[in-house]
């Protein structure tokens, strides 16, 4: 009769493990998993003050993002410029990616302490063209973004990150930080084909007209620059390639970051497009699974959305 109670407590005892090892199984996955529960991307577009048109920009941003099915999208919209911005306090904490089109004012302390932990824990970045030209007196904000234009940027806030023939080059030359030539189509050359995002890229591709940004100089700290694009004298460039997607590490979050998207006709192109969704995806989860369109540009053809 001893027997089968000591196969039962066996049974239970096995029972038991296997019961507190799924558990942990379970709890390990969840804790892997930087989207919500339904496997949706929590995304947030900071916007309310920018020299670019806000207005126009965010819906598109939106638009490009949940047409993926993959993304949920929420807007917070900062006072106007020199306005009281004491009452306006974003909840970083749902969400799982960060999206900015802000160029203005200062963030409230408490606002910027939040957004630096926020990103700091894991939080994804994404930042978008003239989003790099905000927040030269925030130290942690420029570790963030790697690179970064006007505001009074110099050589103290760091190098010049361009490419030559040969190269990545890390210039320290005196002299001011951002500026563009004429606005124009312009290759985008990848330069790092296997990270998630450019995977399956066209290692050259035509983007619709844009500011190309140049001369942009910053910290540049644990940063890979995931594409450049030649700066042509002809339009008043630099006659160098410089940055024009990158990817960085700040804390344990992913941030991703791009100079193209200066008006609606540029962030209508579906390399644009592309870019954006797959950087807040790997910005959010470190994973990329949206793909490469059929009618994604060519190396001589641009390609735009309605």
């Amino acid at each position: 009769m001893n027997i089968p109670m000591q196969n039962s407590r066996y049974r239970s005892v096995s029972s038991f493990f296997r019961f507190l090892f799924t558990a942990c199984l379970l709890m390990s996955v969840h804790g892997l998993a930087s989207a919500g529960d339904s496997g949706t991307v929590r995304a947030m577009v900071i916007d309310g003050q920018n020299n670019h048109q806000w207005r126009v920009t965010t819906p598109i941003m939106v638009k490009a993002l949940m047409s993926t099915g993959k993304f949920s999208v929420d807007v917070t919209t900062s006072p106007g410029k020199g306005e009281d911005m004491s009452g306006w306090n974003p909840d970083f904490s749902g969400y799982d990616v960060i999206i900015s089109n802000y160029n203005g004012d200062l963030w409230p302390e408490s606002v910027r302490q939040h957004f630096t932990q926020f990103v700091s824990d894991g939080g994804g970045l994404v930042i978008v063209h003239a989003a790099n030209n905000s927040f030269r007196e925030w130290g942690e904000y420029n570790r963030m973004i790697g690179l970064g234009g006007w505001g009074g940027r110099t050589e103290e806030d760091g190098p010049y990150v361009y490419f030559t023939d040969c190269c990545l080059v890390r210039d320290g030359t005196p002299g001011r930080g951002g500026s563009h030539g004429r606005q124009h189509e312009f290759q985008i050359q990848i330069r790092d084909a296997r990270h998630p995002i450019t995977r399956g890229m066209p290692l050259m591709w035509l983007h619709t007209r844009d500011e190309l940004y140049d001369r942009l100089r910053g910290p540049a700290e644990n940063m890979d620059i995931l594409a450049t694009a030649w700066s042509d004298p002809t339009t008043g460039g630099t006659g160098r390639h410089e940055p024009i997607m990158m990817t960085l590490n700040y804390g344990k979050g992913r941030i991703f970051h791009t100079p193209m998207g200066h008006a609606d006709y540029s962030m209508r192109c579906v390399g644009f497009v592309t870019v954006l969704q797959r950087g807040a995806e790997w910005a959010a989860t470190g994973n990329v699974s949206i793909d490469i369109p059929d009618n994604f540009p060519t190396s001589l053809e641009t390609k735009s959305i309605e």
